[in-house]
Parts: structure tokens; C-alpha cells; sequence
């Protein structure tokens, strides 16, 4: 017979006699999700997590582990800010930013480290500053780079007029008529490895005008390799092109795949923004341990 005896995120199991025949790794989480894209949070203050790409795969399994379309660390912070957030997508890959992933970052990090409500980590894509507003979080973005509006590329022998921006990470935004009858999968994984974007890659947003502020986005995220419920620095990016390209202020209101209404503020001046803001829903859903 075996006792459990549990320390920290490893999980002994002792004998009667008290010996201790084998041991294994347990990783306690939160999942969460922002506008329907759905995330692993995991303390990591103590600096004890280190996970190996095939373990993020096997966490991200919708089958066989958590379900997730990507795995974020709260870490502690340096240089000032509050904490550091670090950001795995499903493949395994670490990324800059996610914009979705930082607003669930916000709300996990008041929760378990009591952060204040307005909170401040470090990423690879720069500070990001968050508000908390019950489930909603408004994001203070980096500033976005590298826009570059309507030039045509040639992807799966079809011609798409398409336009880029960096909004943390790299973004390929397409103006269509209808988003609903867009074979996201299909043209978003062609634009998504065009060798104009080697070899980072990059997102790809497909947007519907809606109204004079307003559009529907559907977008195929790098990294998890399919289309996603919902992509914060996607709406992002959506928005901002939007505006450069209607020549309209903000705020502007994105609809995304999962239904949920999001909306991006922002200073312009020519092609270039400032005080970019991301404001949308973060959910907690359950807690839980899984052996890794």
C-alpha cells in the first residue's frame, strides 16, 4: 500500500514501511481564457517550473493533457516591473505576446500574488501595463512597429492584397467581404509561411467591416497552427490597420470567432500609433494538477 504525500509541485508516493519507491513530477495550473482563447497559468515565482517543448505539447493536448492554445509563467519581475510573463504556444514554441494570454496574465497574477489592480510585467515585446475592472482587463500595448499598408502577394496560386503590422508580434492583416465564407485554415496557413515573412512567420487576420468603428476578425495563429477562438494582438493589429486604412479614430469595437466583443483605443498620427489600449473579458475556469 502507498500514502500520498505531496511538497510543492512533486508528489511522493511512501510505502508502509515508509520507503520511498518512486516519485514524479505533479504541475499544479489554472486554466483560464480570454475571448475564447484558452490558456495554462502556472506560478512560477520560485523559479522551480522548467518544461521541455514536448511537455508544453502534451499539456496544450486537447486529448491527453489540459487543452490549451498556449501555456503562461508568472515569474518574478526585474527592472521595476511587477513580474515577468513568459508565453508558450501549443507547438511548444515561446512566444513575444499574447495579447489575450496577458489580460488572463493580469487577473492570475492579482489572484495568486495578490498583484494590485494595476500591475505591470515584462515580456519580450516590452513592458505591458494592465488594469483590472472585474473579469474585464484593459492592456497598455507596446508600441507597435513595421506597418506596411495594401501590397500584393501571390500564396496557393491565388493573389491576396494584404497589409502588416508588429503589434508585439508580427501580423498580416486581409480585408475581405464576408469573414464567414473565409477558409481560414487554408489561406491563413499559405500567408503564414510566405517566404515575405521568413523566417519568424506571422499571424494571419482576416477582417469584415462592420460599421464606420467596428469589424469581425477571424484569424490563424503561428504557433498553434489553426484558427483560434479569439487573438489579442491579432485584434490589435486588425484594429490598427482599420484605422490607418478607413483614416477613422478609435476606439474601435472587434468582433472575434468565439463572439465576444473587444475594444482597441489608440493615438494615431500618420502610419504611426501610440497609447495603444486592449480591453476585453479574462475567465477563470478550473484548477488542477497534471503529472509531468
Amino acid at each position: 500500500m502507498f500514502a500520498r504525500l505531496e511538497t510543492g509541485c512533486a508528489v511522493t508516493l511512501l510505502a508502509a514501511d515508509g520507503a520511498r519507491p518512486y516519485s514524479f513530477g505533479m504541475l499544479r495550473f489554472t486554466k483560464m481564457n480570454g475571448a475564447g482563447n484558452d490558456f495554462v497559468m502556472i506560478d512560477n515565482r520560485a523559479g522551480d517550473v522548467q518544461l521541455s517543448p514536448e511537455q508544453i505539447v502534451r499539456i496544450c493536448d486537447r486529448h491527453r493533457g489540459v487543452g490549451a492554445d498556449g501555456i503562461l509563467l508568472l515569474e518574478k519581475g526585474s527592472n521595476g516591473a511587477d513580474f515577468r510573463m513568459r508565453y508558450y504556444n501549443r507547438d511548444g514554441g515561446e512566444a513575444e505576446m499574447c495579447g489575450n494570454g496577458a489580460r488572463c496574465f493580469a487577473r492570475f497574477a492579482n489572484r495568486v500574488a495578490n498583484a494590485p489592480k494595476k500591475i505591470s510585467f515584462q515580456t519580450p515585446a516590452g513592458l505591458i501595463r494592465g488594469e483590472l475592472h472585474g473579469e474585464l482587463v484593459t492592456l497598455h500595448m507596446s508600441e507597435p512597429k513595421d506597418l506596411r499598408l495594401d501590397f500584393k502577394l501571390e500564396a496557393n496560386g491565388q493573389k491576396e492584397r494584404v497589409h502588416f503590422i508588429n503589434s508585439g508580434v508580427p501580423h498580416v492583416v486581409v480585408p475581405v467581404s464576408k469573414v464567414e465564407d473565409v477558409d481560414v485554415r487554408k489561406r491563413g496557413e499559405a500567408l503564414r509561411r510566405h517566404e515575405k515573412f521568413s523566417p519568424a512567420g506571422a499571424n494571419v487576420n482576416f477582417i469584415e467591416k462592420r460599421g464606420p468603428h467596428k469589424i469581425l476578425v477571424r484569424t490563424f495563429e503561428r504557433g498553434v497552427e489553426d484558427e483560434t477562438l479569439a487573438c489579442g494582438t491579432g485584434v490589435v493589429a486588425s484594429a490598427l490597420v482599420f484605422a490607418a486604412t478607413e483614416k477613422v479614430h478609435g476606439p474601435i469595437t472587434v468582433t472575434v470567432r468565439s463572439g465576444s466583443g473587444l475594444s482597441v483605443n489608440f493615438k494615431g498620427a500618420g502610419d504611426r500609433f501610440t497609447n495603444v489600449t486592449l480591453t476585453g473579458p479574462a475567465e477563470f475556469a478550473f484548477e488542477g494538477m497534471i503529472e509531468i
